[in-house]
């Protein structure tokens, strides 16, 4: 698994949202491209294929901002992921499932597919209040 720099900046503007927007507060574009240090153009872009996937919503205006769709412990990492890359697992850029091989080689398909079945494990079962929660213990136990 390749975890390109759209994901990561994808995850991290989820969590912030997440964690300003948790009493129903709008976060603006401008404040997690600062906070979360990303280039607020490429991150303009990635607020829309969130808001494609039903993971935030946007209001425009003043008071504009974004806002989670589904409270914090309902989205996955996995959600957000496959909203901004696709397919959790390539070879030569295609998802796992659709590489194939012959001969000495044909057993390479099942090994892809069992790393593909492990992300999707770890995705899928870490939500953004998991990765909140433990960021909130980790200050404790530091203070």
């Amino acid at each position: 698994m390749y975890v390109s720099a759209r994901s990561d900046y994808a995850l991290r503007a989820m969590l912030a949202v997440a964690a300003g927007g948790g009493g129903g507060e709008l976060v603006k574009a401008a404040s997690l491209a600062e906070v979360q240090d990303i280039p607020l153009s490429f991150l303009q872009g990635i607020l829309l294929d969130l808001r494609r996937a039903g993971l935030l919503h946007s209001h425009r205006g003043a008071d504009g901002g974004y806002a989670l769709t589904r409270p914090a412990d309902e989205i996955t990492v996995g959600d957000v992921l496959r909203a901004v890359g696709g397919s959790l697992t390539t070879v030569r850029g295609l998802p796992a499932e659709r590489a194939g091989y012959h001969g000495v080689a044909a057993g390479l398909t099942d090994v892809w597919l069992a790393v593909h079945g492990a992300i999707a494990t770890v995705v899928d079962s870490t939500t953004l209040a998991n990765l909140l929660t433990h960021t909130s213990t980790d200050r404790a136990s530091t203070t």
